[in-house]
C-alpha cells in the first residue's frame, strides 16, 4: 500500500503488503543463514519488539517527514516497511523548514494492555508520546509529556505491580547535562510523568556520552541495556538491579574487538516464539548511515551475552521462529502506481501541492515550486522528496518528463547529505539543458558548481547515478534509457547530520504570481 494522494497524509498500511525483493542488498543467504547486516539502510537507532508471531521496528527520522518508520518482519531478518507513526513533525511551522539533525531522535516502541506505543524525543522540545492500538494506525496526535530541552531517549517499563517508569538520557549540547540517565514515574497510561526523575546512573568515569536506555525486567531483575563511547566507536552496556533506582552492576556486552563492525551498539532485546534472544543494533557507516545489525545473545547468570563472545558477528543461523519466510526487503524501486512509496519521506512537513500522484496515468508529478527565501544552496530546500541508500553499490534511474514554464525551473535526481550533488533538466532563457551541479560544505552555505549540456530531444529524459563503494557517485543522462553519457565529475557523498546521505527528486524553481512548471517521474528504480 502506499500513500494517499495528498502529501500531507500520513503513510500508513496494513501489515499485509506486497514482498518486495531488493536487487542490491538481501541479508537471507537463503541456506538458514543470514548476513549483517540485516538492514543496509540508515535506520539509526533502532528498536523493536515481537506481538505474537510478529516483529515491529522503528527507528529514528530526525527533520524527516513522514517520520517514525515502522517496519515489519516475521524472521528478525527479512523486513517491510509498513507505514510512519509521525505523519508531521510538531510544531508544524517549526517543521515546515529542513532542521537537520532536529526532529525525532532515539525512539522505544511498546506493546501494553493491547495498544501500541511510541515514545520519543525531541531534544529541543522534550519527550512525546504517540499511540495505536493497530500497528497501522491511525496513530495518536504527538502528545508532549515531558516539556524540557535537552531530555533525550524515552523507554517506558509497566511493572509487575501497575507501576509505570520512563527511563531517559540527556543531550549536553541542549541542557548542559550528559552521561547520565534518569528513571521517572510515569502515569499508566503513559500520558505524563508523576515526578521529576532521580539520577540511576552517572557514566563519566566509565560509560561517557552513555544514552539511548532501553528499560526491561527479567528475573527479578531491572536491565537497562545503553550505548556509550560515541556513535563510530563506542560499546553496549548492560546495567542490572534487583530496585528500579539502583544501585545497578554493570557490563559491556558488545564491542567491535577485531571485527570491522565499529561502534556496535543501540537497539532492543527481542525474544522469539521459541524463547531465543536476539539484539537488534546499529553501525555508524559514514555516508550510508547507521545500519542494522543483529546480534544472537543469551543469558548466562542473569547476564546477557552477545555475538561472538561479546563480538559482532558477520554471518549467523537465522533466528527460530517455527518455520522459514519468504526472502523480503523494504521497498526501494517505485513506479509511482499507487502514489508515492513508503520509502519516501520529504525534508520537511510537506505543503499541499508539492506532489500529485497520478498512478491512473502512470505518473507521480512534482512541481516547480519556488526556492525558498533566503535561498543559498540546496540544504535549504525542504520539497526534496528522498529515500535512505539501500547498499554499498547500487544504481538509481529516474524517468521523467519535464514541463517548464519559466526560465530557472528544473527537476532531477539528488544526491545529498553535507555535500550534494544532482543531475537537473533546466529551462534557461532559450534552451532546456542537462545541469549537473556540486556543491560542497552545504550546511555552511557553499555555493554550487555547475556543469551543462544541452538536454537530447523529445521525453522522457533519463537521469542516473551511479553509487560505488566507498559512496563515490557519478551522473549520467540518456534519451532511451540504454545509452547514457557522463556528465560532470565523481562525487563522493557525506552524510547528513546524524543521517546518511540520501538520494531522490525534485523539482523547483517556478516563480511566484505564475503557474509553475512540472516534471511527471514515471518510475525510480534501484539496481
Amino acid at each position: 500500500m502506499r500513500s494517499s494522494l495528498a502529501p500531507l497524509i500520513v503513510c500508513l498500511a496494513a501489515p499485509l503488503v506486497c514482498a518486495a525483493q531488493s536487487k542490491v542488498w538481501v541479508a537471507d543467504n537463503g541456506d538458514g543463514t543470514y548476513k549483517n547486516p540485516v538492514l543496509h539502510a540508515d535506520y539509526s537507532d533502532p528498536d523493536a519488539i515481537r506481538v505474537g508471531d510478529q516483529f515491529y521496528l522503528t527507528a529514528s527520522s530526525f527533520n524527516a517527514a513522514p517520520g517514525l518508520p515502522i517496519l515489519q518482519s516475521q524472521d528478525l531478518v527479512n523486513w517491510r516497511i509498513i507505514g510512519h507513526a509521525l505523519p508531521m513533525q510538531p510544531p508544524f511551522d517549526v517543521y515546515a523548514k529542513p532542521r537537520h539533525g532536529n526532529g525525532v531522535w532515539a525512539p522505544a516502541i511498546r506493546f501494553h494492555a493491547g495498544e501500541f506505543f511510541i515514545f520519543y524525543p525531541d531534544p529541543e522540545y522534550g519527550i512525546y508520546m504517540v499511540h495505536a492500538r493497530e500497528i497501522g494506525g491511525p496513530w495518536s496526535p504527538p502528545l508532549l509529556i515531558k516539556d524540557a530541552k535537552g531530555w533525550i531517549d524515552p523507554c517506558p517499563l509497566w511493572d509487575d505491580d501497575g507501576q509505570a517508569y520512563l527511563v531517559s538520557a540527556m543531550a549536553g549540547s541542549r541542557s548542559g547535562i550528559k552521561s547520565v540517565l534518569l528513571i521517572s514515574r510515569m502515569s499508566a497510561d503513559g500520558t505524563k510523568l508523576l515526578d521529576e526523575g532521580r539520577l540511576v546512573y552517572d557514566g563519566h568515569a566509565q560509560d561517557p556520552t552513555i544514552e539511548g536506555p532501553k528499560l526491561y525486567k527479567r528475573s527479578g531483575y531491572y536491565y537497562i541495556f545503553a550505548p556509550a563511547g560515541g556513535v563510530p566507536t563506542g560499546w553496549q552496556v548492560v546495567l542490572r538491579s534487583r530496585n528500579i533506582y539502583g544501585p545497578y552492576e554493570r557490563r559491556v556486552v558488545l564491542k567491535q574487538g577485531k571485527t570491522p563492525t565499529n561502534g556496535p551498539h543501540q537497539g532492543a532485546w527481542v525474544e522469539t516464539q521459541k524463547g531465543e534472544s536476539w539484539f537488534l543494533h546499529f553501525q555508524d557507516k559514514g555516508a550510508y548511515g547507521r545500519i542494522v545489525h543483529l546480534e544472537p545473545m543469551r543469558w548466562v547468570d542473569d547476564w546477557p551475552q552477545m555475538g561472538n563472545d561479546g563480538e559482532p558477528v558477520l554471518r549467523y543461523r537465522k533466528p527460530d521462529v517455527g518455520r522459514a519466510w519468504p526472502l523480503e526487503t523494504p521497498a526501494e524501486s517505485d513506479d509511482f502506481r499507487d502514489g508515492i512509496g513508503l520509502q519516501w519521506q520529504w525534508a520537511a512537513n510537506p505543503q499541499p501541492g508539492w506532489a500529485l500522484p497520478a498512478g491512473g496515468l502512470g505518473f507521480l508529478r512534482l512541481t516547480a515550486v519556488p526556492f525558498p527565501e533566503g535561498f543559498k544552496n540546496f540544504w535549504d530546500v525542504p520539497n526534496l522528496l528522498l529515500q535512505k541508500f539501500p547498499a554499498p553499490r547500487f544504481t538509481a534511474t529516474t524517468s521523467l518528463s519535464f514541463e517548464a514554464h519559466q526560465a530557472g525551473e528544473e527537476a532531477g535526481l539528488i544526491v545529498t547529505g553535507l555535500d550534494y550533488a544532482y543531475i537537473a533538466v533546466r529551462k534557461t532563457a532559450d534552451a532546456v539543458v542537462v545541469t549537473q551541479a556540486t556543491a560542497h560544505n552545504a550546511d555552511r552555505g557553499a555555493q554550487e558548481t555547475q556543469v551543462t549540456a544541452r538536454a537530447p530531444q523529445g521525453s522522457p529524459i533519463f537521469l542516473r547515478v551511479d553509487v560505488a563503494d566507498g559512496a563515490i557517485c557519478r551522473f549520467s543522462y540518456s534519451a532511451d534509457g540504454k545509452q547514457f553519457t557522463p556528465v560532470g565529475e565523481a562525487f563522493t557523498a557525506r552524510q547528513g547530520r546524524w543521517i546518511g546521505a540520501k538520494v531522490g527528486i525534485f523539482a523547483i524553481g517556478g516563480k511566484a504570481g505564475t503557474e509553475y512548471g512540472y516534471a511527471d517521474f514515471h518510475w525510480f528504480h534501484i539496481d
